[in-house]
Formats: structure tokens, sequence, C-alpha cells
């Protein structure tokens, strides 16, 4: 009796032992297993068919009153660098990913895969790593169902009318404040958990790319400190929610622990400076249409200039010259 309790104990220390191997390791924590891992897997309530519906009513919604960037190299650019990621994640739906012209930081992906990114990211991010890294933490929450799994707790009011917003979850904000979007955003925020899971899969995501994972980090960091020079810079869903210390904590962790260091990472490319001069031609080109509309204007007779006035109140005219015809040419600087 005692020898076959001795040769249980030892079965026993022997399968504690080999659990990891026996039963498999953590496959959320393992980046060699995405894709193949059910990351979304929970309760819930919303078939993958009705998750896309849903986003995709939205979305159009979003379109209908968000102006859209329509330049084709911003677009293409951005939507080539977030299906890169979908690649190397584990999503299971197809997205489609467009460009709000806003500078307000932000962005946000509905249920189903359709995802939107602001103008602002791509003009504070610093280097194409930076700008995935925002991409790979949404691309995170679809691909984890957050959303439709929250939801299906009873969290949330309708789900038909609250978008999943990059960094702040569920808010009560609109998707860009002062545009007269009329979509509602709802009142919660993701539990700590979602969160938490969204910046651990993104990591994953952003690394298997092969981008340099301490871009999502940076990123985060450096648009905080931003922040509190300049109010204003994030958009309020955005800095409503921010990255706290506990999560960049954990991040820097995951960093260290799951992922691997390889022997080089994309940090930045041309392409990606190539778009973000071409965004800040385009801002800077329409800045004098943002000033105030009622201030006080001079109209000028076409081809003419402003002509001076004699001693007695009257326009003096003079002959033109070489000079006055000439273009004024004022460099941007």
């Amino acid at each position: 009796m005692k020898r076959f309790s001795t040769l249980v104990l030892a079965i026993l220390v022997a399968a504690v032992a080999s659990a990891p191997a026996a039963f498999g390791k953590n496959k959320k924590k393992d980046p060699e297993e995405i894709g193949n891992r059910d990351v979304g897997k929970g309760v819930n309530f919303y078939s993958i068919e009705k998750e896309i519906a849903i986003g995709k009513q939205l979305a159009q919604e979003v379109e209908r009153q968000a102006k859209i960037v329509d330049d084709p190299i911003i677009g293409e650019y951005v939507n080539r660098v977030g299906q890169n990621l979908v690649r190397n994640s584990d999503a299971k739906v197809p997205f489609t990913i467009k460009v709000i012209d806003a500078e307000e930081i932000n962005a946000f992906a509905l249920p189903g895969g359709f995802f939107f990114v602001n103008t602002g990211v791509v003009l504070n991010a610093d280097s194409e790593a930076e700008l995935a890294g925002v991409m790979a933490h949404e691309i995170a929450h679809v691909a984890a169902r957050h959303g439709t799994r929250q939801a299906t707790r009873g969290q949330l009011v309708n789900i038909a009318s609250i978008p999943l917003i990059f960094m702040g979850g569920w808010t009560g904000y609109a998707i860009r404040q002062g545009a007269g979007l009329a979509i509602p955003l709802g009142f919660l925020t993701f539990s700590r958990g979602f969160e938490s899971e969204a910046d651990m899969l993104g990591l994953q995501y952003l690394y298997k790319a092969g981008y340099d994972p301490t871009a999502f980090v940076d990123f985060f960091e450096k648009i905080q400190s931003k922040e509190k020079r300049k109010p204003g810079t994030m958009s309020k869903v955005f800095s409503s929610h921010p990255l706290t210390d506990d999560r960049i904590k954990d991040s820097q962790k995951n960093i260290q622990e799951i992922l691997k260091a390889k022997p080089e990472y994309v940090v930045t490319t041309s392409e990606f400076n190539d778009v973000k001069n071409r965004l800040l031609t385009m801002h800077n080109r329409r800045k004098p249409d943002d000033k105030d509309v009622n201030r006080p204007r001079l109209r000028k007779a076409p081809g003419g200039g402003t002509a001076p006035v004699d001693d007695d109140g009257g326009n003096e005219k003079k002959p033109k010259s070489d000079e006055d015809e000439r273009p004024t040419l004022k460099r941007r600087e």
C-alpha cells in the first residue's frame, strides 16, 4: 500500500511538472499561436454575422456624418498598414479601414471590423511603428470580440449605437467632439480585463508584423505629455481613459516576458514620412479657412491692388510698374 501511494505521488508530481507540455501553455501569451487560438471565446449572444451587420450599419452612419479623407495615397497607406496587422492577428472578420479628417488623436473600431483612424494619429506619431501600435490595439479589441461579449454581459444598453473607442472603450462622447455626429456611444467603459487583454494582444500583433513593440508604450507616454503641455491635443474620448501607469508597466512586462527579442524591428518607413508630410500640407493649406469667418476682409478688384489715398481723401492713381504685376510668393514655414 505504501509502495502504491509512493507511486501515485510520483505520478502526480510528474504530471504537475509536465503540465505546461501536457496541457499547453497559455496560448494568449504565445505569439507563435496567433491565428490558431480563439481569443474571442466566451459567452456571446451575438453571432459573427450579426456582429458584422451591426458594424456595417454603424460604419455607414459614420461615413454619412464624418469627413472621410478622399486622398487615395493616404487612404491606401493607412489601410495597408492596418491590413498587415490584421493578417498577423487572431481576427476572424475582414477589416474595412478608413481615415477621418480630424486633428484630434483618436481611432475607433466598430464591431465586425469597421475601423476608422483620425488624421491626428498620423500627424502625432513619430514613426510607422507608433501608428501601427494604435491600430494593433484596436484590432485586438475586434479580434477578442470585446464589444459583443460585453454587451452579452448586460453592461450595455444598446449595442447597435455604441462603437468601440480606442483607449476609451465605451464612452459618453461623440466620435469626434464638435463634429455634429449624431451617433450615441453609450456611457460605459470596457472592463479593466478587456483593456488589459487588448494591450497584450495588440503588442503581439505589432511584434508579429515586424514592428518594434516598445513603440506602443512610447506613443502613449508621448501624447499624454503633449496633452499636459497643450490641452486639447487628444480627443476627450482618448484623454478620459489614459493608459495608466499600471497598464504601461504591464505592457513593458509583457514585452520582456512574452516577446522574444528579435535582431531587428521595423521602426519607420520613408512612405510614412511621405504620407505624414502630405497630411501636413493638406492641413496647412486649409488653415486660413479655419480662422474667424466674421473677421474684416479687404476685397480687391481683379488685377488691382489697394490704391493709395491722396491728401484730399481721394484715390491717387499711379501707373502700374512691372514690380506691381509680379506675383508675390509666400514660402510656407
